[in-house]
């Protein structure tokens, strides 16, 4: 696998990482019995993760800054460069037994994403791209789909749920698309659904509440597999709106312009 110094970095974190929370996986099933002891294991298993990932990154780059779901931002000594980190893209998949979770580290140079991995442990799929160099799914070139009829499209999504604020905007965009399109997925991890479109198996997603760490890897992947990745408000800060919409050449600017409808 050929890639620069800091994407293999990444790699190697990544799958370090994965090794340790596999492990975890196969101690969820027993503590389902008690709903507060497997949430307190795989919050455990969260940040020894991220802490795994720290280390690795960190101790290889040590002035670079630090943006981490669990461990929150860092400045570092050089301000062009950050690494920004989900150890565990998927908890409540994780948490209840479901295999489809995934590490994300991205590295942002000057604002911009120049380097991301996304990395399934459960299926050993590793999703990566630099820019200007492709994007790949562990040694296999990837491409976003070639569809161009919404009708055939199948999207994916992130519910809201909890305290979240975007239930009601998210099911006027359901009703909006869902039958305009062969089928709507939501699978419960940001960074794969992003993966999977690069892949072509999504042809597009979106997300109205999502943070900076759930997409900052797939982004770069997406684009380095021919999609594009907005804000879901035209014009906007991608990380500032907390909002993702990708998708291939064709189908992105049908699906943005129902997105974008007014309330």
């Amino acid at each position: 696998m050929q890639g620069s110094a800091n994407l293999n970095l990444m790699i190697k974190a990544a799958r370090k990482a994965g090794r340790s929370l596999v492990k975890d996986f196969r101690e969820v099933e027993n503590l389902q019995v008690s709903v507060k002891g497997a949430g307190d294991f795989v919050s455990r298993a969260d940040t020894a993760a991220e802490n795994i990932i720290r280390e690795e990154l960190m101790g290889a780059r040590p002035t670079y800054g630090w943006l981490g779901e669990e461990t929150g931002e860092a400045d570092g000594a050089d301000p062009t460069r950050r690494w920004i980190v989900d150890p565990l893209d998927g908890t409540t998949n994780f948490l209840h037994g479901l295999p489809h979770w995934s590490v994300s580290i991205a590295l942002e140079h000057k604002g911009e994403v120049v380097a991301g991995v996304v990395f399934d442990p459960a299926k050993d799929e590793l999703f990566w791209a630099e820019k200007g160099a492709g994007a790949w799914m562990n040694e296999s070139r990837v491409r976003v789909s070639g569809r161009r009829n919404l009708a055939e499209a199948v999207l994916a999504t992130g519910v809201p749920f909890g305290t979240k604020k975007t239930l009601p905007a998210t099911m006027r965009d359901l009703a909006r698309l869902m039958p305009a399109t062969a089928g709507v997925r939501r699978f419960g991890s940001a960074a794969l659904d992003l993966a999977y479109v690069a892949a072509g198996r999504f042809d597009a997603y979106w997300e109205r509440e999502i943070n900076a760490w759930d997409m900052a890897a797939g982004l770069v992947i997406v684009r380095e597999a021919g999609g594009f990745a907005e804000a879901v408000r035209e014009g906007r800060d991608i990380f500032e709106s907390g909002t993702v919409l990708a998708a291939n050449a064709e189908l992105f600017a049908p699906i943005a312009k129902i997105l974008r409808q007014p309330e």
